[in-house]
């Protein structure tokens, strides 16, 4: 039995490897999971959905910006530093 880690099924990990792969732009990052019903989900099915993690708050975000999920895991008030943020050289003295 081979198991295939498909990084469209939410779950936390697969946010954060998601994110690690996508651009930063305008405070979020875009990206996408299997949904049922508009609603994620943790198994696959024929509806992906695109979402939007707000890192200063530690939210994802449906189409509409209704908060779906947070986590303090991916919130940097709370410590999370985003990929982003570490991709930054440091400013020379």
């Amino acid at each position: 039995m081979v198991i295939v880690n498909n990084i469209k099924i939410f779950s936390e990990d697969n946010l954060l490897t998601q994110i690690e792969n996508s651009n930063y732009e305008l405070g979020f990052y875009k990206v996408e999971f299997y949904t049922e019903n508009e609603k994620l989900s943790s198994s696959m099915t024929n509806e992906l959905s695109v979402f939007y993690l707000y890192p200063s708050g530690g939210t994802l975000r449906d189409k509409n910006f209704n908060i779906v999920f947070y986590s303090s895991k991916f919130d940097t008030y709370r410590g999370f530093i985003p990929p982003h943020l570490k991709k930054e050289t440091p400013k020379e003295k």
